[in-house]
C-alpha cells in the first residue's frame, strides 16, 4: 500500500471517529454514531496491519473473523446488568493493549529521542494502571471483590512511594533507554492500578469507569506519539478528552471532586446488600391501589435505577408506560447522570426496551416539572432521589443534585426492602406522607401494575 493511500485511509478513519463521537452525544443518534466509529476503527486497524507489513492478509482476515465472533457473542450473551462489568473490561484491555504496543515497539526496535522514550514510558505507565484498575472495577461491579472501600494500614504512604518510584522510572527510562527501567515501570504501574482502585467504594464505580476510559485513551495517544501514528494519536485523544469530560460531568452530578473520588472511602459500595436502616413506619401500597393511582393520573414521571437493571424489568416498564399512554397519561422518564453502575446505564437500558428517546429527560430539565407531576414512580433508585442531599447538611451526600420526586403529588417507590443504596445511608423519602412503598421485585411489581392499570 502506498504512503499516499494509507494517509488518505487514516484521514477517513479519523473523520469517522469524530463524526461517530459527535453522534454519540444524543440517544437518538447514538447507534449510528457507534456504527460510524466502528467502521473507522476497522479501516484504521486493517490499513495499519497491511501498511506496516505486520501480518499477511491471511492473518489479518483470521484476526478480524475471531475478533468479530467474540464481539458478536458478547453482544448477544451479556445481559444489561453485566454491561458495566463489560465496559470495565474493555477499558482494561484498551489500556493493556496500548502498554503492550508501546513496550513492544521499544523491545522490537530501536527507538531513540527523548520525546519518543518519554511518550513510550507514559503509555506503559498509564496503560498498566488502567489495566489492573479496570480489573478491580470489574471485580467490584461483579461482586467478586467487596464493593466497600478496601484499605490497608499505611496505604497512603505506600501509594505515595509507588508514585515516586513511577516518576523516577519514567525519568530513568527516558534518560537512559534502559530495559530495566521499562520493566520496573510496568510492574509499578500494575501494582498502582490495584492499590488506587481498591479503596474506592462501589458507589463511585460509574465515575471510576469513565475516568479509566479516559486513561485508556491517553495511553493510546501516548503510544501513537511513540509510533508516530497520527490516527492512533487522534483516536486516543478523542477517547481521553471525551472520557474526562464525562468524568467531570459525573463528579459534578455527585457534588464530589475527582480527587475526592480517587481518594476512596465513600459509601459501603454494596448497593443495599445490608439490611434496613430505618425503623420508622412506612406506608405500603398494593398493586391494586397503586394501579388505580397510576391509571387516573394525568402525568407520571418514571425514575429508573440499578434495581431496574438487576430485575431485567425494562420491558415490563415499557409495557406499563404503554398502558398508561393508552389512557392518555403523559409519561416521561427522569435520568440522573449517575443512576446505575456506568455512565449512561439507564439510557442504554431503556433504549433496549425501545423507549422513545424524546421521553427521556435529564435532571435539570425534569426537576422544574416535578412539583406539577401527579405521580413520580421510582423503580430501583435510591441515593439519586434522597432528600437528605438537599436538606441534611450532615449527610455524606449533602449538596448532590437529586431528582426532586418528593415534590410530586404522590411518589411510588418500587424496592425490595428499605436497605440503603451505595452511599450506605437511610432515605427519608421512604417515610414521607406522600410516599407509597411497593416492596417487590421490580419486574413482578411492574407487571402487576400493568395488569391493574389495564383493568382500572
Amino acid at each position: 500500500m502506498s504512503n499516499e493511500l494509507a494517509a488518505v485511509a487514516y484521514l477517513v478513519a479519523a473523520v469517522l471517529f469524530i463524526l461517530g463521537l459527535k453522534r454519540l452525544g444524543s440517544p437518538a443518534t447514538a447507534r449510528n454514531g457507534n456504527r460510524l466509529a466502528s467502521i473507522g476503527m476497522l479501516v484504521a486497524v486493517v490499513v495499519a496491519l497491511v501498511d506496516q507489513g505486520i501480518l499477511d492478509y491471511v492473518w489479518v482476515a483470521v484476526g478480524l473473523v475471531v475478533g468479530a465472533a467474540i464481539g458478536a457473542i458478547l453482544a448477544r450473551r451479556v445481559e444489561m446488568t453485566g454491561m458495566p462489568e463489560l465496559v470495565a473490561v474493555f477499558n482494561g484491555l484498551g489500556g493493556g493493549a496500548s502498554a503492550l504496543v508501546a513496550a513492544s515497539s521499544f523491545l522490537g526496535g530501536d527507538p531513540d529521542g527523548v520525546v519518543t522514550l518519554l511518550t513510550l514510558s507514559l503509555s506503559v505507565l498509564i496503560g498498566g494502571v488502567t489495566f489492573t484498575g479496570s480489573l478491580v472495577a470489574y471485580g467490584k461491579l461483579a461482586g467478586r471483590i467487596p464493593g466497600r472501600p478496601v484499605n490497608f494500614p499505611g496505604q497512603v504512604v505506600f501509594d505515595g512511594l509507588l508514585g515516586m518510584v513511577a516518576i523516577g522510572s519514567v525519568a530513568w527510562f527516558t534518560a537512559t533507554g534502559d530495559d530495566i527501567g521499562l520493566w520496573v515501570l510496568a510492574g509499578v504501574a500494575l501494582v498502582l492500578g490495584l492499590t488506587r482502585v481498591l479503596p474506592i467504594g462501589g458507589g463511585d464505580m460509574p465515575v471510576v469507569i469513565a475516568f479509566l476510559n479516559s486513561l485508556s485513551g491517553i495511553a493510546a495517544s501516548m503510544a501513537g506519539f511513540a509510533l508516530e501514528s497520527a490516527v492512533l494519536i487522534i483516536a486516543g485523544a478523542l477517547v481521553g478528552a471525551s472520557g474526562l469530560i464525562l468524568t467531570m460531568i459525573m463528579v459534578k452530578a455527585m457534588n464530589r471532586t475527582l480527587i475526592g473520588v480517587l481518594a476512596g472511602g465513600f459509601g459501603d459500595g454494596d448497593g443495599g446488600g445490608s439490611g434496613p436502616i430505618g425503623d420508622k413506619p412506612v406506608r405500603q401500597g398494593t398493586a391494586e391501589d397503586l394501579g388505580v393511582v397510576l391509571a387516573y393520573a394525568q402525568s407520571v414521571v418514571v425514575v429508573p435505577g440499578y434495581g431496574l437493571a438487576v430485575a431485567q424489568a425494562q420491558h415490563a416498564l415499557r409495557d406499563l408506560a404503554n398502558e398508561l399512554a393508552d389512557r392518555g397519561v403523559d409519561v416521561r422518564y427522569a435520568i440522573h447522570p449517575v443512576a446505575g453502575r456506568m455512565p449512561g446505564h439507564m439510557n442504554v437500558l431503556l433504549a433496549e426496551a425501545d423507549v422513545p428517546y424524546d421521553q427521556l429527560y435529564d435532571l435539570e430539565d425534569i426537576n422544574p416539572d416535578l412539583p406539577r407531576t401527579d405521580v413520580a414512580l421510582v423503580v430501583g433508585a435510591n441515593d439519586v432521589v434522597n432528600p437528605a442531599a438537599r436538606e441534611d447538611a450532615s449527610s455524606p451526600i449533602y449538596g448532590m443534585p437529586i431528582l426532586d420526586v418528593d415534590y410530586a403529588t404522590t411518589t411510588i417507590v418500587i424496592k425490595r426492602s428499605l436497605s440503603p443504596g451505595f452511599a450506605g445511608i437511610d432515605n427519608p423519602l421512604f417515610y414521607e406522607d406522600g410516599t407509597y412503598m411497593f416492596f417487590a421485585d421490580a419486574k413482578a411489581a411492574l407487571e402487576d401494575l400493568s395488569r391493574e392499570v389495564k383493568e382500572a
